[in-house]
């Protein structure tokens, strides 16, 4: 396995960076602390230690630069004019430069080592300098670390078949051999081996939940560790507008995923680079308004409920709506007489109110930055502005935060619901259910409150038959509301981290994201805020026709639960089968509507399995579509001669079109 030798000192090295931008940029505010200069001096002095160390003499001389303009201030109290603090933060630049250009190199790669420490001493690494001790992790390396876990669920699953199979060995060496007492000493040693795996099954399944946790919240980042990003941008870009900043942000001990933060961060820097060149007046302008010289940035981050709050306001001299209005009639476009209305169009970006073109601003383009982060997060941006300055509300849903749920089954079909929604369960036997013609309902602690089927919730329609004996009631809080739901059992309580959904889902308002159960299958977190809008289309729902269950045909896990997860949003029943022998065994046992197919399999493959339905008479006439990444006319060719009814293509997947296929061949 390839090693980096400098996997650590990099680590390390950003980290310490970091610190010195944050504190150079402190100091600028506070003047010559000299509790804050020392701070920075450690901060150098260990950094430019760690590079002698791996023998990166570019990074110690400029370490070395820094203690240097530092040591004279720490007993002078003196305030550090501005072009000091620039030429700290610009040695910061540089080393962070240099961090950039370490290669990740194999361990037994002297080259590389000796190319990436040019100008140092020379010779390899030695093996011992690397700092074991430090414990940070990278992403990717938690990446491959899921990855493995998600292996050894897989794994896990194999045993717990073996251990049914093994079930039914007993159950035969007893039954078919009873008066042997070969039989029965076979029985007795399958019983103990079955007992055995059945324990080490549940030894692994509970230390690898456990495992894949913590790995799972090793991906949060601290929302905090992108504020001097921020910070440095506003006081750039205020130095080359010749204005004055302060900027001020707080989150708390806020942490989410990792990849959210960076799309944020992005949509962050292009707000603060509007706000100095459009909001933030002059010093001389602000005088003359009677504000303070050095304008005011400020951010706020917070979590509510399932989403992430960002709020960002500065107290500039607000959006210029005459000019706004002019820019949307230079484009040909329609202002609208609503403010709001009028002011969200400057979220649809290529607006820009700047009669002039900077650096900073003017191209109409910085708004399609945030518009974009907005919509690969699924989430919404709304502003408003006053003479007093203008605040941005970024809105995103949380996409690798941890928490508790209550795991839930419905017809089969596991899921979970958030367990702070949820106010109590309880055993509700059928004779107990009060039936309307708007639904169901349950008497809950005195009060009656409506009862949706689960299943609803999860796929836009009544699937839920209601039990014959009894059933378990969920009650939770939806819309400031009591309200219940069926489900067909309880799991227990979990810790899961939330995903988002998959980009070629369509986003479903009932569905907060997916989490992995044990076995690395993907099931949904269902959103209670929309559960309650479920209860107003129950009538329709529990009208429709019933639909024909759908069979996909695909090797591949990611695959299955992804078209099974769409088909199933949409309201139809859906089989899974690995392999197309496993098809064809299922399609003979059952009457399905349709076959979704993939081409390319271990053994018999699409097109196979295509030939032998259309060969089976009691097969031959339900519609059957390819699924592949396969784009040619060729294969086009063979699945039509094979008899398919179509070609879908992996690259060119598009869900709308998919669903309308499915449905006029389901339906015809």
């Amino acid at each position: 396995m390839a090693k980096d030798p400098y996997r650590y000192f990099r680590i390390e090295a950003r980290e310490l960076v970091g610190q010195l931008s944050k504190g150079v940029l402190a100091l600028e505010q506070s003047g010559g602390d000299e509790e804050q200069i020392a701070l920075l001096l450690r901060w150098a002095h260990t950094l430019k230690g760690a590079a002698r160390v791996v023998r990166q003499s570019q990074i110690a001389d400029l370490l070395h630069g820094v203690e240097a303009l530092l040591a004279p201030l720490r007993s002078a109290g003196a305030s550090l004019p501005r072009s000091m603090i620039d030429q700290l933060l610009a040695a910061c630049d540089q080393v962070n430069a240099l961090l950039a250009q370490l290669p990740s190199a194999d361990a037994n790669d002297a080259g590389a080592a000796d190319k990436a420490g040019a100008g140092a001493e020379g010779g390899a690494l030695p093996a011992q300098d690397a700092p074991q001790r430090i414990v940070r992790a990278d992403v990717l390396e938690v990446d491959a670390l899921l990855e493995g876990l998600g292996e050894i669920g897989a794994e896990l699953a194999g045993m717990r078949r073996a251990i049914g199979e093994l079930e039914a060995l007993r159950e035969l060496a007893l039954t078919g051999e009873a008066a042997s007492q070969g039989g029965r000493a076979l029985a007795a040693q399958l019983d103990a081996l079955e007992r055995r795996m059945a324990g080490g099954a549940e030894r692994i399944d509970r230390e690898l939940r456990q495992t894949r946790d913590a790995a799972e919240r090793l991906r949060l980042v601290p929302v905090d560790s992108i504020f001097t990003t921020l910070e440095r941008c506003a006081r750039d870009a205020a130095h080359s507008c010749g204005k004055q900043v302060a900027f001020d942000a707080r989150s708390g001990q806020l942490r989410i995923d990792g990849e959210v933060l960076d799309v944020m961060l992005g949509a962050l820097l292009q707000l603060v680079r509007n706000a100095v060149a459009h909001g933030i007046e002059t010093p001389e302008q602000r005088a003359a308004s009677g504000k303070d010289a050095s304008g005011r940035i400020a951010l706020e981050v917070s979590r509510r409920g399932y989403m992430v709050w960002f709020r960002f306001r500065d107290d500039g001299r607000g959006i210029d709506r005459d000019a706004l209005r002019a820019a949307l009639a230079k484009r040909g476009q329609h202002a609208p007489a609503d403010d709001a209305a009028l002011l969200a169009r400057l979220l649809e970006g290529g607006v820009s109110t700047s009669s002039t073109v900077t650096e900073l601003s003017g191209r109409g383009i910085g708004m399609d930055v945030v518009r974009a982060a907005m919509g690969k997060l699924g989430g919404n941006a709304r502003v408003s502005s006053d003479t007093g300055g203008t605040t941005f509300e970024l809105c995103v849903p949380l996409s690798l935060a941890a928490m508790e749920v209550l795991l839930v089954e419905a017809d089969g079909r596991a899921m979970a619901l958030p367990l702070d929604a949820v106010r109590g369960t309880l055993r509700v036997p059928r004779e107990q259910v009060v039936h309307s013609v708007d639904g169901g309902a349950i008497v809950y602690e005195g009060q009656l409150l409506p009862l949706l089927p689960l299943a609803i919730g999860a796929a836009g329609r009544a699937a839920h038959q209601w039990s014959p004996r009894a059933m378990t009631a969920v009650v939770i809080r939806s819309r400031g509301e009591l309200l219940a739901v069926a489900a067909s059992r309880l799991g227990g309580v979990d810790s899961v981290v939330l995903r988002a959904l998959p980009p070629l889902m369509t986003a479903d308002p009932m569905v907060l994201g997916l989490y992995l159960d044990i076995e690395g299958e993907p099931r949904m977190v269902l959103d209670p805020e929309e559960l309650g809008g479920a209860l107003t289309r129950r009538s329709d729902s529990e009208a429709a026709t019933p639909r024909p269950p759908i069979l996909i045909v695909d090797d591949s896990l990611t695959t299955r639960m992804l078209e099974s997860s769409i088909l199933e949003s949409a309201g139809y029943q859906v089989e899974l089968a690995a392999s197309a022998e496993e098809g064809l065994e299922l399609a003979r046992q059952n009457r399905y509507g349709l076959f979704l197919v993939d081409v390319e399999m271990p053994g018999m493959d699409g097109f196979g399995f295509i030939t032998e339905v259309r060969a089976d008479p009691q097969l031959r006439d339900i519609p059957a579509l390819l699924v592949t990444s396969l784009d040619t006319a060729e294969h086009k060719r063979r699945g039509s001669d094979a008899g398919a009814n179509g070609y879908i293509v992996k690259n060119e997947f598009d869900q709308t079109a998919f669903l309308a296929q499915i449905g006029e061949l389901v339906l015809r």
